[in-house]
């Protein structure tokens, strides 16, 4: 049972930051204003709705002791119940502590592991497959940075993709992605087992991570080699290094100013994951564990062509619709990573 003074609340805040965006705020504070506003709307319509619900079993139990109407509530409230049920668990999930990234939008990025060529085939397909799913969301996928291989794979691929909650959707994907099968370069027609790696960061906002000038050091040249967006004749790719880190981010589209301004969210992006990763450390085993740690040297799925089945190994998920999978069908499995966590959450709060 959530307590009523808990739902009071919800709604006095959510009334609180509808007056204050009626009363026109002062500009600073509009872009923060309205985003509170957005998320806690929901919220604030599934307490009324619950409430509501709540009101129609209470007059249909009063009704209980009329006699003319007491039949007509006997059969309104089983249905009334479980509709309080379903309204209560669901708020529950809506209450849970959320991830201040989860809005953002996110930086993907691919490598191959182990396999060689086929690796490198296999990250090329990993692009595809997020490619696709972020057309199904109605994502912007844009490319930073791409490193292809004579064969068509890549050697390294680094995007920004924006769009409705990018990072909750897509955090659960980083971590080791195997894949089993004939490569297209096996003339035997062995099964090869390879591996790329993924890791999806939120990108992070100058207010999340303070770069100072002297921490960085900005070099020009020209975007050239296999890989490259552009053969520019000027130069125009930017490489940034974070000084204390050692971190190094580089950008190659045509405009040298949009290369600036790519490279340094991503290299935000990387220091905003890195100070992430620090407090999450500092958390029991148990938290560290839970699914969506981002821990990127975990194998967290296996890609079977031959049996055409893909297996999520943190929640013993097998879907037998593999052709799907690549071509972006993702939703089923992110949902029940997202479910896992939410119940994860659920139970350390004694729900």
């Amino acid at each position: 049972m959530i307590p009523s003074d808990r739902l009071d609340q919800i709604l006095a805040r959510f009334e609180y930051l509808e007056a204050r965006l009626n009363d026109g705020p002062d500009p600073s504070e509009i872009a923060a204003l309205t985003r509170e506003y957005s998320d806690a709307r929901q919220v604030a319509e599934q307490v009324r709705d619950y409430r509501a619900l709540e009101r129609q079993a209470a007059e249909a139990r009063a009704l209980l002791s009329d006699p003319e109407m007491a039949e007509l509530a006997r059969m309104e409230l089983p249905d009334l119940d479980a509709a309080i049920q379903a309204a209560q668990a669901a708020l529950q999930i809506a209450l849970l502590p959320r991830d201040a990234a989860d809005a953002k939008p996110a930086i993907l990025e691919i490598r191959p592991g182990t396999g060689g060529d086929e690796a490198a085939l296999f990250a090329a397909d990993l692009e595809n497959m997020y490619r696709r799913y972020a057309e199904t969301r109605g994502w912007r996928m844009e490319v930073v940075e791409r490193q292809d291989t004579d064969l068509g794979g890549i050697k390294e691929l680094v995007a920004r993709i924006e769009g409705e909650n990018v990072f909750a959707r897509l955090k659960f994907e980083s971590g080791v992605h195997r894949v089993q099968r004939v490569p297209s370069t096996e003339s035997g027609g062995r099964i090869h087992t390879s591996a790329a790696t993924v890791a999806v960061l939120p990108e992070a906002e100058e207010v999340d991570v303070d770069i100072p000038a002297t921490d960085i050091r900005i070099d020009t040249m020209r975007a050239s080699g296999a890989g490259g967006q552009h053969v520019n004749t000027t130069d125009s790719a930017v490489r940034i290094t974070h000084l204390p880190t050692g971190i190094i981010v580089v950008s190659a589209e045509k405009s040298q100013h949009r290369n600036r301004e790519i490279a340094m969210n991503v290299l935000r992006a990387r220091l905003y994951d890195a100070q992430r990763a620090a407090i999450d450390a500092e958390r029991s085993d148990a938290r560290r564990a839970q699914v969506g740690s981002g821990d990127r040297s975990e194998r967290i799925r296996t890609y079977n062509f031959p049996q055409g089945r893909m297996t999520d190994h943190r929640i013993n998920l097998t879907l037998y619709k593999l052709d799907a999978v690549m071509n972006g069908d993702l939703d089923e499995v992110i949902d029940a990573l997202t479910a896992d966590l939410q119940a994860q959450l659920l139970a350390e709060m004694g729900v």
